[in-house]
């Protein structure tokens, strides 16, 4: 099954280091079967758009929580897309996080497909984001926007072996 997981670039360090993404359990986004439901009328390819839309979503959490973390983090959202054995895949019962999957284990390198991230000039919007994430979830229509803007940019498509020049 293609899981698209969200991530940082500091964490995608990490795995280019250690060889694999973990520790398990992790949180991914796929076309499951709640979101085939609901989103009747879509091909796999937009299934599968939906999913990587989503991890992208949590990635900018996550770097909201580096940051909170003290943790100095480039505002890129970054999305890992992997091949993992379906019975590693637990569906989620949240009818709110349709796409979202937990991994019972980590996932190691040779099962990374590609690599998701935006390009530099989506750092605005990004920052942006970051800085509006906050009052988006507290209801402010203004700081959703402002939060929906970094979606506006398409994550870029990198194959493994970019990855130390990514994180480099």
């Amino acid at each position: 099954m293609r899981v698209y997981l969200p991530c940082t670039l500091p964490a995608l360090a990490r795995v280019a280091t250690v060889k694999e993404l973990g520790p398990a359990p992790l949180t991914g986004y796929a076309v499951t079967p709640a979101l085939t439901e609901w989103y009747a009328s879509g091909d796999t390819e937009e299934l599968e758009y939906v999913a990587l839309t989503e991890a992208a979503r949590a990635s900018l959490r996550m770097l909201a929580a580096d940051r909170a973390d003290g943790v100095e983090v480039a505002a890129r959202r970054v999305v890992i897309a992997a091949e993992v054995p379906d019975d590693d895949v637990g569906m989620g019962t949240d009818l709110r996080e349709r796409a979202r999957v937990r991994l019972a284990r980590a996932v190691p390198m040779e099962k990374i497909a590609a690599v998701h991230v935006d390009d530099q000039a989506a750092a605005e919007d990004v920052e942006s984001a970051l800085a509006a994430l906050p009052a988006a979830d507290g209801g402010d229509d203004d700081a959703r926007f402002t939060v929906d803007g970094a979606e506006a940019h398409e994550l870029l498509w990198y194959a493994t072996q970019e990855i130390p020049d990514l994180v480099g």
